[in-house]
């Protein structure tokens, strides 16, 4: 689930971080740039573990701050495919079963990747698996706080780095200027850096990170 990687970087120091230790001012600027950020091909960082090597340090022309070249390695999380996670339920939905991890709670597995059959009962707001054994049907309900099993089998990382503003057509001029609604919420939709594939008793699922 979590494995140590070894990266490179170059650190900002601002000048009023001088009279620090210069492995512990690092140590947090590496922390504000990369915790809780997805690496493309690397995964979803945690902390820093430690550094390994310090280069010299340079002050460019018009910036007071140092600028040094850092060997270290981090932390991330960047699960194996195949790996069995365990996660426990958050809440339940009509749209599916919201697991956290503690450290990561935007995970869902939809209906059609729950234990089948299975319904959501909108009394408890659960949902409920229609166990069947040789004595009839019984339902085994989804609980919050009860620890649920999935596998990963594909994962999909999607480069979200700025592009640049899009250069649409003028509207004609006798048209209204006024944004859509639909054209707002297109906009403020984001796109999951990093995606797994899940399945859980032979039904996929969908693990966004965002």
């Amino acid at each position: 689930m979590f494995l140590v990687v070894e990266m490179v970087d170059t650190v900002r120091i601002p000048p009023w971080n001088f009279h620090r230790q210069l492995n512990e001012a690092v140590a947090e600027e590496l922390n504000k740039k990369l915790a809780n950020k997805v690496v493309y091909n690397v995964g979803l960082c945690i902390c820093l573990y430690d550094i390994t090597k310090l280069e010299d340090s340079y002050i460019f022309p018009g910036d007071g701050a140092s600028h040094t070249k850092v060997h270290f390695r981090y932390v991330v999380f960047h699960p194996f495919l195949d790996e069995i996670l365990v996660g426990k339920i958050k809440y339940c939905s009509q749209e599916g079963v919201y697991v956290t991890l503690g450290f990561f709670d935007d995970i869902l597995i939809p209906p059609e990747s729950l234990q089948q059959p299975a319904k959501f009962d909108e009394a408890e707001q659960v949902w409920v698996w229609e166990y069947e054994t040789d004595e009839g049907t019984h339902d085994l309900y989804m609980d919050q706080g009860e620890e649920i099993r999935f596998r990963v089998v594909d994962e999909l990382f999607l480069d979200t780095s700025p592009t640049g503003p899009t250069t649409d057509p003028e509207p004609p001029a006798n048209s209204s200027t006024a944004p859509t609604a639909a054209t707002d919420d297109s906009a403020q939709k984001k796109e999951a850096p990093y995606t797994l594939m899940l399945i859980s008793d032979m039904h996929h699922a969908v693990v966004k990170m965002v």
